[in-house]
């Protein structure tokens, strides 16, 4: 099948939300963070990809049509390489939002280094940390992850040619989705999905 699709936005920036939109436009799955509980055996090759060995991409993502959100937005060139005419696609959001949402989900449960309890496992295999470790060690200390947070954005509008390059917000819905795939605007809504509540509840992190 090969990628249509290569997402570059980082995590809580409507990822989920786009996973569906993608599926629904392309007809076929995008690979996302949650499609790696389902398949565990995947988290060793993205620990290593993140190290910086060699990935054998079109194994990884045989079936897919898309991939959003981390991990693969975390080595986006090295899979953009391997798919030339596939769309970039940049999603974005307030430095500021981003924070306030990636430090109440993602990151506090990363240096939990307590997998989530459907994951069948008991201890950290290293994959979260070699995966921040690329974005920015300093995650936890706001000023260094924002200051990541923009230039990982900036680093791909710098290195993407303009025709190949789609930076979405979540609130620009299907029409720039539809309009870049040349497939027809849905007549629905468009999804929403893993809010804060729902990520914190999910990964038993405190909700009050």
């Amino acid at each position: 099948m090969g990628l249509h699709v290569i997402g570059a936005g980082l995590g809580r920036t409507g990822t989920t939300s786009l996973k569906l939109a993608l599926e629904r436009l392309l007809g076929a799955p995008c690979y996302h963070m949650t499609e790696v509980s389902k398949r565990p055996g995947d988290r060793l090759i993205w620990k290593e990809a993140f190290e910086g060995a060699p990935t054998d991409w079109p194994a990884m993502f045989d079936g897919y049509a898309a991939t959003v959100d981390w991990p693969g937005a975390g080595v986006w060139p090295e899979i953009a390489a391997v798919y030339p005419d596939a769309l970039i696609l940049l999603s974005v959001r307030d430095a500021d939002d981003w924070w306030r949402s990636a430090s109440q989900t993602i990151f506090p449960s990363i240096a939990s280094r307590t997998p989530r309890s459907d994951s069948g496992r008991t201890t950290s295999d290293g994959m979260a940390e070699a995966m921040m470790e690329r974005f920015t060690s300093d995650y936890l200390d706001e000023d260094a992850a924002k200051a990541a947070y923009i230039a990982h954005n900036e680093d791909v509008r710098a290195s993407v040619d303009p025709a190949r390059l789609l930076e979405w917000r979540p609130g620009d819905g299907w029409e720039p989705l539809a309009v870049a795939l040349g497939v027809p605007v849905p007549d629905e809504p468009f999804p929403h999905a893993n809010t804060t509540d729902e990520f914190r509840a999910a990964a038993g992190l405190d909700t009050e």
